[in-house]
């Protein structure tokens, strides 16, 4: 077996693989080919791959003579046509680029989008959205405070006392509680909101305050996603994130549903309330965030209000971003390629049903094909 190993985008800081995962592939007898400076923007360099076991190569070469591809952004699609029916692992975002998945399917590739990994327990070690999530949600709290013009923390001085910066957090999934973690420590006072009422327990044990609105969808079925809501529970949540929208200093946003673009949970008008110097950290703009100004990889004033659109936050902490994202590959690759190396599609096994976009000439996932 040869696994090769791409080198990403300019925008794209982490990679698949840092060379202390490779090396756990090298010692099964497995062949690792790695592009030039695939890893230099996450501070692992040629030489260390090569130290692990690795062949440094050119793309095209990896391109023609892998049996798997790792990339964790889509490659170009003149590349995929040179892939030959070949696999390609990494977080695709196959429910908003269904066209491209169709290209795909008709090159012939066998992808797989870890992004759509079933959210069981037995698949959290092989979670990407969970390991880069608790990343942006750390990230998310430490660039709001390096741009909230006051502090975070109360403090009490003989010059006078200096009230602690008010948190407002959108969805309490594993950014929302990694952001209420770091908020708390560097002394924020946090109140969340969330559709899920089970998750109150968690977010109180972390010292934040829980907004309640009765009347939620049942979340439980959603593989820890958020689901749509009906008209009357959403008037509700509106007045309630209203008023605590009035009194933030900082608001990070998370919410996300599969498929769909990011619902609006800070409206104009809420946003007219909040004071000068205000910050949204804005972790949904990929799908379009969740106030009407936000904008991808953009920060936009309106009002004196501060909206940062940051979908790659995780990229921010490119070494320990990769590491992490590095093992999740590393698991999900036991279920594909047995103990002689070989590869070996279980299609009995749901995470690599799951997890598998095309195959075959076809868009295989039944999630995909609906969207």
């Amino acid at each position: 077996m040869i696994i090769g190993l791409l080198k990403e985008p300019n925008y794209e800081t982490r990679v698949s693989l840092l060379p202390e995962a490779v090396i756990s592939l090298t010692k099964k007898g497995i062949t690792v080919l790695v592009e030039t400076g695939a890893g230099e923007k996450a501070f692992s360099d040629d030489t260390e791959y090569e130290k692990a076991g690795a062949q440094i190569k050119s793309r095209s070469e990896i391109l023609s003579s892998s049996g798997i591809v790792l990339s964790i952004q889509q490659p170009g699609q003149p590349e995929i046509s040179s892939l030959n029916s070949r696999v390609i692992i990494g977080v695709y975002q196959p429910l908003y680029h269904f066209e491209v998945m169709k290209d795909w399917a008709k090159a012939g590739i066998t992808s797989f989008s870890l992004d759509m990994l079933p959210r069981t327990t037995r698949a959290q070690a092989m979670d990407v959205l969970s390991s880069q999530a608790n990343i942006a949600g750390y990230k998310a709290v430490l660039t709001a405070a390096a741009m909230y013009p006051r502090y975070f923390p109360m403090f009490m001085t003989a010059a006078g006392t200096i009230a602690p910066a008010k948190m407002l957090i959108l969805g309490a999934g594993v950014a929302g509680l990694q952001a209420i973690a770091t908020a708390r420590r560097l002394g924020a006072v946090v109140e969340v909101f969330d559709t899920r009422p089970a998750v109150k327990e968690e977010v109180m044990s972390l010292g934040a305050k829980f907004i309640e609105v009765e009347g939620a969808a049942d979340a439980s079925k959603a593989g820890g996603y958020a689901v749509e809501q009906t008209e009357e529970y959403k008037k509700k949540q509106q007045q309630r994130i209203a008023e605590s929208v009035a009194k933030a200093d900082i608001i990070i946003t998370t919410a996300q549903i599969p498929g769909k673009k990011a619902p609006i949970l800070i409206t104009e008008e809420m946003l007219k309330t909040m004071r000068n110097g205000s910050v949204v950290i804005d972790i949904a703009a990929a799908t379009g965030g969740n106030t009407p100004f936000t904008k991808n990889n953009e920060t936009v004033s309106y009002n004196g209000v501060s909206i940062v659109g940051n979908s790659s936050l995780p990229s921010t902490v490119p070494s320990d971003a990769s590491k992490l994202y590095g093992k999740n590959v590393l698991n999900f690759l036991q279920l594909i390629v047995d103990k002689e190396g070989k590869l070996n599609l279980n299609w009995a096994d749901d995470l690599v049903k799951g997890s598998c976009i095309t195959h075959g000439g076809e868009v295989v996932n039944d999630k995909v094909k609906v969207s």
